[in-house]
């Protein structure tokens, strides 16, 4: 068997913030009804109850006031840099996901030009410039998008080298006067991929996506809150829809990029997938497992992180990632050799999943 082109992580970093956030922040908020647009009668210590219930989210991580997205994405790629030693001078193209560029607190203006990868590139302090720099707006799988943009670019034979982020700074585009704003939080990932001539497969093995128009799952709206006159810039979601849609369309599309590979589920040794809320996850989980006729399946199989970091978007499924490649997830480990699925589902609406296989 001749030698083939795979596209390899060779790196990983992240950036989680350090303020935490717990529940009981937003127990003196006021929260309004989507349907109604007027405040809940329900106390808030019920709303939080329940919203813990569904989704494990117990604390999330907030940016600090002076850093924007493209400052977050900077620490995650300067984190995969020093851990993996790579020399930043021999990047060849850097692609940035995200969803809504830089927001600072002052304006709440969403700012993407330029573009989140051209302020990575100087915040790293690149001085080639030959690097190809761009942008990709995909929601929550933006960088499991982005990593299907690098793996075209890598078997092309276009280019050798390049670095993928995840970043998100979710807390500054939740309406402050709805419930689902607890279940979002800021942060990034990022890989380093490099191309890897190999006799046997190893790296990105197959990938699979699936996309379908309802905007009205996921799209930006006003405040809830009629009297509110501030940012527009508010993520407005339809959660039973997502739900619904993630359960029925996220199990094919993680089986279809198996049988890509030749791979069956049980040859796979953890699933990392978008963390939007556990019980939904484990919803999609407990799917795929009944496409193979398996009932019964260890949860260990996808390790979680949203109960401490909630939903980060773009940087969940990077950071995930990052956390076990650095022994930094108890009783998670991916070893050489090891198949691995990513997997992301949002933005009304795109699912992707990637068959990976450590070198």
């Amino acid at each position: 068997m001749g030698k083939k082109l795979y596209t390899v992580i060779t790196g990983t970093g992240s950036y989680i913030p350090p303020t935490v956030i717990h529940n009981d922040y937003f127990l003196d908020a006021e929260f309004y009804d989507p349907a109604s647009h007027k405040k809940f009668e329900t106390p808030n210590a019920e709303i939080i109850r329940k919203f813990n219930e569904i989704t494990n989210i117990e604390e999330r991580r907030y940016a600090e006031p002076d850093q924007a997205t493209s400052h977050l994405a900077t620490f995650a790629a300067e984190d995969a840099i020093q851990s993996s030693g790579f020399d930043r001078e021999k990047f060849e193209f850097i692609i940035a996901a995200h969803n809504f560029g830089d927001i600072y607190p002052e304006t709440y203006r969403s700012d993407m030009c330029p573009a989140i990868a051209n302020r990575v590139k100087l915040g790293l302090g690149i001085k080639n410039h030959n690097v190809h720099t761009h942008d990709v707006i995909a929601g929550c799988p933006g960088w499991t998008t982005a990593m299907i943009v690098a793996n075209a670019y890598i078997k092309s034979g276009m280019f050798k080298c390049g670095l993928v982020i995840g970043s998100d700074l979710n807390s500054r585009v939740s309406d402050p006067y709805d419930r689902d704003r607890m279940i979002f939080s800021d942060g990034a990932g990022a890989v380093i991929v490099e191309a890897v001539e190999s006799e046997t497969p190893v790296g990105i093995l197959s990938h699979s996506s699936r996309s379908d128009i309802d905007p009205g799952m996921l799209k930006m709206g006003v405040s809830l809150n009629p009297d509110y006159h501030g940012t527009e810039i508010n993520i407005r979601m339809a959660g039973h829809k997502v739900y619904a849609y993630a359960l029925n369309a996220v199990p094919g599309v993680v089986k279809e990029s198996l049988d890509k590979a030749d791979l069956h589920l049980n040859d796979i040794k953890k699933v990392l997938i978008h963390q939007a809320n556990e019980k939904m996850d484990e919803a999609i989980l407990q799917r795929v497992f009944k496409l193979y006729g398996i009932k019964e399946f260890n949860i260990d199989v996808m390790p979680m992180t949203i109960r401490t970091l909630g939903n980060s978007s773009t940087a969940t499924v990077p950071t995930l990632l990052d956390l076990i490649l650095k022994n930094k997830m108890e009783d998670h480990i991916i070893d050489p050799g090891d198949n691995i699925i990513l997997t992301s589902v949002g933005a009304g609406m795109v699912i992707n999943s990637i068959v990976y296989r450590l070198p």
